[in-house]
């Protein structure tokens, strides 16, 4: 896991991103709470990648740790902690999609594009999608409910 009391190697704008919400699996979890709406720690442990469980617990406090996730008792059962993404967290959408976009355009087999109507909509207003996807995100939504993207 990454430390938070190690320095930034530098506060390049890239650089500091990278260090932040730069690896895999940090990515991949951001990703699970705006498109899948996953908030536990069973959830996310039961994506596709195959995340191992350390390496999960140890990304997941990192990321709460820099302000990008908070974590709070699932009102159901005590035993499970809900995580969402803060503001900070919510601020990523917009550089989820444009990786999202990225792929579409060079990955032939991305899941995304048996959503081409979603696809098109992103690619015409970037800005507008992202804003509309925090705002559902914010309010406790994900894009793709039923677990297809």
């Amino acid at each position: 896991m990454k430390s938070t009391s190690k320095e930034i190697r530098s506060h390049c704008a890239v650089n500091y991103g990278v260090e932040i919400f730069g690896d895999r699996w940090s990515l991949l979890i951001i990703r699970d709470i705006v498109f899948a709406g996953k908030k536990t720690y069973g959830e996310f442990l039961k994506s596709e990648e195959g995340i191992a469980t350390n390496v999960l617990a140890s990304r997941l406090a990192f990321l709460e740790q820099q302000g990008i996730l908070s974590r709070a008792p699932s009102p159901d059962d005590r035993r499970k902690d809900f995580y969402t993404l803060t503001e900070k967290g919510l601020d990523l959408i917009p550089i989820v999609l444009n990786i999202v976009l990225w792929s579409a355009k060079h990955d032939a087999k991305s899941y995304v594009l048996r959503s081409k109507e979603f696809v098109a909509r992103l690619s015409r207003s970037p800005a507008q999608v992202g804003e509309e996807v925090k705002a559902l995100v914010r309010n406790g939504g994900c894009m793709f409910p039923d677990g297809k993207e």
